[in-house]
């Protein structure tokens, strides 16, 4: 049902713990899992590329130390579109996303809302 589990992740706590579930959902059901990293260009804001490689990997090796086929994508841009756009591209059947505490409905700034509106598959979000 789930061939392809497209897993965006980012620098937050709740990231491995969201990966947990993305692995859960993976091994259930034969899927591949695709890492997804997108950097926002902000001015002035540095990003750590060595950090978001060392997140990349230490998630990567945790899936396929589990036994789930994996690949990494990193992208730039605006994270809710370029999920959105992933997901197309790659022909995902389900996106697992955390939410860092927010209130979906009245939080229309949040990465995952507006994942929820753009996305062309479902989406799993993860308190």
């Amino acid at each position: 049902m789930f061939d392809t589990v497209l897993f965006p992740i980012d620098q937050s706590r709740q990231t491995m713990e969201t990966a947990a579930v993305a692995l859960q959902l993976a091994q259930r059901h034969g899927s591949r899992v695709v890492l997804l990293s997108v950097v926002e260009a902000e001015e002035g804001v540095m990003h750590d590329p060595a950090a978001v490689a060392q997140l990349l990997e230490q998630a990567r090796a945790s899936f396929t130390g589990a036994g789930v086929a994996c690949e990494v994508l990193e992208r730039e841009g605006k994270p809710a579109f370029v999920i959105g756009d992933v997901a197309d591209e790659i022909n995902a059947d389900v996106i697992v996303m955390g939410t860092r505490g927010i209130t979906l409905e009245g939080d229309h700034q949040s990465t995952a809302a507006r994942v929820l509106q753009l996305a062309p598959c479902p989406v799993l979000v993860v308190p």
